[in-house]
């Protein structure tokens, strides 16, 4: 099924070649809140990232909120279109949903090995934390 946030990140991406979409993952990375200091601890690291990043959740209103940040501006920059994509949704809505953007606009295949892995670990995270809630 289709989602209209990631069909958005795609329109945005579409036809930009890979330095432009490092760009643009940038300047995402630039709009993106920075977690709190108090949050940006081990005990809410993500493992498995070349880049440290952090993961802070709660839920709001009976939806998922899910804040990530990282020291790395292009981690940034894909973790900001995650949080576009999941954020104030039910747990069961962020089990459930296919990050299809993810191979739609390149990222899949122009990330390096270290980085994709680390994508994985973030996604594998937020599926749990979601996972918890449902359960």
């Amino acid at each position: 099924m289709r989602d209209h946030v990631q069909d958005n990140i795609i329109d945005q991406f579409h036809g930009l070649e890979w330095l432009d979409k490092y760009g643009l993952l940038i300047s995402f990375a630039r709009e993106l809140e920075p977690l709190d200091e108090k949050f940006r601890t081990e005990e809410y690291s993500i493992s498995g990232c070349q880049s440290r990043v952090w993961i802070r959740t709660y839920t709001e209103g009976g939806r998922l909120v899910i804040d990530l940040d990282s020291e790395a501006m292009i981690t940034k920059g894909i973790i900001y279109l995650l949080m576009k994509v999941v954020n104030n949704r039910s747990a069961q809505e962020i089990v459930d949903i296919d990050l299809y953007f993810i191979e739609e606009i390149g990222l899949k295949s122009n990330l390096s090995p270290a980085r994709a892995d680390g994508l994985a670990s973030i996604i594998r995270r937020i599926r749990e934390v979601a996972e918890k809630e449902v359960n």
